[in-house]
């Protein structure tokens, strides 16, 4: 209950009490920072994807200078052979400017995916900027095979959008969804958005697509394990996926030692505060932890 009050109450908390919770799902503010932190997520198995953190940049010079360090980020992971792709928002390289910034700023970004052999992640945003997304996808998948996206379970059209999508060259993470969408749209129920979520998967692995599982719950894993055991699909086919920094209780190196692919999403940059209000807010138990080991360590 005191966890839930905290959380609730996050936006009025100083920020530098916010930024000591954020290190718990944010990693670090540099490349440097992130790099060495994905080497070590490497080393104990798992798979990354980094993101930059940031969206709805409405400036071009910074939307060039984001664009900029993805193409950099894209160079260091080849040059220090890290097993890491990337991801990128729209919004956060032009989309809100117009979709010619935004085009010219991902065939820049593609353009070294497609050099250094890596993939590129386009990430999903607001149900506002879905179909942008998916412009923005088939124009780079025209030019490099190495890009996916993201479908959302909590949105209805998402089974329309993979019989539309998919193929055995698709790749896409299914994720439940965190925009506030209308009920119109969106499915509200938490068993009927993990039940789409179920169907979506379905429907990828039928269709011979790659699938990529993103999600915490850990009863759902469950239920897509069991999935593909009954279909029969080989691990080389799907991954899970999870937040970096989110408490999992040893299920991740369960799924590993199973012969499963792990990847692990790790956000990092100077624009963690909105980012950390959001994680706090979903998991509150972690306002308490970093309470309690701010007074232990000032004891």
């Amino acid at each position: 209950m005191i966890n839930k009050l905290i959380a609730s109450s996050v936006s009025v908390f100083p920020k530098w009490f916010i930024e000591l919770f954020s290190k718990s799902y944010v990693a670090g503010y540099s490349s440097n920072e992130v790099l060495s932190i994905v080497e070590e997520l490497n080393s104990q198995g798992f798979s990354a994807t980094i993101d930059i953190l940031g969206e709805h940049v409405k400036d071009l010079d910074i939307s060039k200078n984001i664009t900029q360090q993805y193409c950099e980020l894209f160079e260091n992971i080849n040059l220090n052979s890290i097993d890491s792709n990337i991801s990128v928002k729209p919004t956060h390289i032009g989309l809100d400017i117009s979709k010619n910034v935004v085009l010219e700023n991902f065939n820049k970004i593609i353009e070294v995916a497609r050099d250094k052999s890596n993939f590129l992640r386009i990430d999903m945003e607001s149900s506002n900027n879905t179909d942008n997304t998916f412009e923005i996808y088939n124009s780079l998948k025209n030019k490099y095979p190495g890009v996916g996206v993201v479908l959302q379970a909590y949105l209805k059209r998402s089974i329309n959008d993979i019989e539309n999508l998919a193929s055995p060259k698709f790749n896409a993470r299914i994720c439940k969804g965190i925009y506030k969408e209308d009920s119109e749209i969106a499915y509200k129920e938490q068993d009927v958005i993990n039940n789409n979520f179920l169907e979506m998967a379905k429907l990828m692995l039928q269709k011979n697509s790659y699938a990529c599982f993103a999600t915490h719950d850990q009863q759902l894993i469950d239920s897509l394990v069991e999935l593909v055991e009954k279909m029969k699909i080989e691990t080389t086919k799907f991954e899970f996926q999870v937040l970096y920094g989110v408490p999992m209780n040893g299920k991740l190196e369960k799924l590993i030692s199973r012969g499963y692919k792990v990847r692990i999403y790790v956000p990092f940059g100077p624009d963690w505060y909105e980012y950390s209000l959001r994680r706090l807010k979903e998991n509150p138990n972690i306002a308490g932890y970093v309470i309690k080991n701010l007074f232990l360590r000032n004891k």
